[in-house]
């Protein structure tokens, strides 16, 4: 590894020499060219300077010089005050500006100029040195890639074939695959919970067809032994198998609902549409189908004529009229004959919300982190013979979800249950 180190220290040292050089040569020329723009331009000032110094008929209105006046930098001597600007009228008449005179004045500026110059590019000499250090982190970063392009992965390899889904956990004791085992642990944690899933949905889903099956095969075999000739018997036993084929036809098609849902094949047909209007649809519909308990609309007018005010979102009608009617269904089911359950409609901060509320049985609040998972029941309502399959409100979220709606749960114990969906609403 020493050597490993020694080598990649000697490239980065050429590599940043490399660099080092193109910098300061880009630097020479640049100071080279800029030297040569403010010699020029000082040469123009110092014309410029001496013309304003001529008689005017020396000169036209443009500061052009009139035709026959002669101009010339001549050198009288050796030293380097005899650089003279010589201009010859037509006349004869000359006029002669030493270049000294303005040579002095800016002499001091070229001098602080050449000296900043020289030190930046002594300075950038060193910079082999700085460019060395900020190459250092890609130094460590390509030795520990060559490090770990070298490391054996057979122990990796046995950790992860030793895993298994019922101990997804990976352990291999090497510091640098450390953050490989976290990510693969937490990918077969993942893993877990997801067969976990599947397994007890599975299982939850032969138990629910289990017990109509069994039903239905009781009534048959009984029908086969002694009902064929007993009328109440034969009775008896059309209605049970009526029912238990009535209820495994729903289980099934709740199940390819969610089977579609989980797999994206169920499509949302989206239209603007009054949730007002379906609260009161279902409103009436559980007024004609259910006596037993006292349905209150609340928050519009039970006319269906009375615009006064719309809820208007987007979404599926269908849909979303079903999830409304799973709440109205299980709230009458946990609660007791003659109670009221009350359907409302609002808008609050740009959202149109629906409540449904009962005077049910309730729920406690660890049976409400549960009741949207599939098949649960509390141990409360599987003692009951409520009926059901446990996957009406599993079905319910997932069409909230669809919409990007939100649910809110408020439940208190022989008190009552209050759903609370929210929908953006449509200006």
């Amino acid at each position: 590894m020493e050597k490993q180190k020694t080598t990649y220290n000697k490239r980065t040292t050429s590599i940043a020499r490399k660099i080092s050089w193109s910098m300061w040569s880009r630097r020479f020329l640049h100071f080279l060219l800029w030297d040569v723009l403010l010699l020029t331009a000082t040469f123009g000032l110092f014309v410029l300077h001496c013309n304003s110094e001529l008689p005017k008929e020396a000169l036209r209105n443009d500061w052009n010089y009139v035709n026959g006046t002669e101009v010339d930098f001549i050198r009288e001597g050796y030293h380097y005050k005899s650089f003279t600007y010589l201009v010859r009228l037509e006349n004869g008449e000359e006029y002669r500006f030493p270049l000294y005179e303005f040579y002095n004045y800016v002499l001091p500026l070229f001098i602080l100029l050449i000296l900043f110059q020289c030190f930046d590019l002594i300075n950038g000499v060193s910079d082999t040195k700085r460019i060395r250090k900020k190459l250092r982190p890609l130094n460590e970063l390509a030795v520990k890639a060559e490090a770990m392009g070298n490391i054996s992965y057979e122990h990796l390899e046995h950790a992860i074939s030793s895993a298994s889904p019922e101990s997804p956990k990976i352990v291999t004791g090497d510091r640098e695959l450390q953050s490989i085992e976290i990510a693969l642990n937490s990918l077969l944690t993942k893993m877990q919970e997801s067969r976990q899933q599947q397994v007890r949905f599975v299982s939850d889903a032969s138990h629910e067809l289990r017990t109509p099956i069994a039903v239905i095969q009781g009534y048959v075999n009984m029908l086969d032994r002694w009902g064929k000739e007993d009328p109440e018997v034969l009775e008896e036993s059309i209605t049970a198998l009526k029912n238990e084929s009535e209820h495994m036809k729903e289980l099934i098609e709740q199940l390819l609902f969610l089977a579609r849902g989980d797999s994206g094949r169920n499509t949302l047909n989206r239209t603007n549409f009054d949730l007002g209007d379906v609260l009161r649809e279902v409103w009436e519909e559980s007024l004609m189908i259910d006596e037993t308990h006292t349905y209150v609309l609340k928050g519009i007018s039970e006319d269906p004529s009375d615009y006064s005010e719309r809820f208007i979102i987007n979404g599926d009608l269908a849909m979303v009229k079903q999830s409304i009617r799973i709440f109205v269904q299980n709230a009458a089911k946990y609660s007791e004959e003659g109670s009221t359950i009350k359907l409302g409609v609002q808008k609050e901060n740009g959202k149109v919300l629906y409540t449904i509320q009962d005077e049910g049985i309730g729920m406690t609040g660890q049976d409400i982190s549960h009741i949207f998972e599939r098949f649960f029941r509390s141990d409360e309502v599987r003692n009951e013979n409520t009926g059901g399959s446990g996957l009406g409100l599993s079905i319910a979220k997932w069409i909230i979800d669809a919409h990007d709606g939100t649910i809110n749960v408020l439940s208190r114990q022989d008190v009552g249950t209050r759903f609370t969906v929210s929908f953006q609403e449509v200006q």
